[in-house]
């Protein structure tokens, strides 16, 4: 899904709001991630998403530089099924676990 139409989005409900966090291409070249009015998105560039998904690349990572000084470690891997055990969720958008079959 994502790999195709290049945004994923989920939530998570609180009592006092909602969590909106996304994962968007970008024209970048390293991932990078913004946070504004409860909505979280990490940029992918097109081209390591592409990488991402043609290979047997499991994650990929980058500390981005904040304005503060700090930095804020990024990181997104492939989501395999047959992870975690008794299965309660669909898993029909998930990578094939390379080392097991379902």
């Amino acid at each position: 899904m994502f790999v195709r139409e290049g945004y994923v989005e989920e939530r998570t409900e609180f009592a006092s709001g909602t969590l909106v966090y996304a994962v968007k291409t970008s024209q970048g070249n390293t991932l990078s991630a913004d946070f504004s009015n409860g909505n979280l998105i990490l940029y992918v560039p097109a081209a390591m998403l592409q990488q991402w998904a043609a290979t047997d690349l499991v994650g990929m990572d980058h500390s981005m530089h904040l304005p503060n000084g700090k930095q804020l470690y990024l990181l997104i891997e492939k989501d395999f099924k047959c992870i975690d055990a008794p299965v309660t969720e669909d898993q029909s958008d998930m990578y094939e676990h390379p080392l097991k079959a379902c």
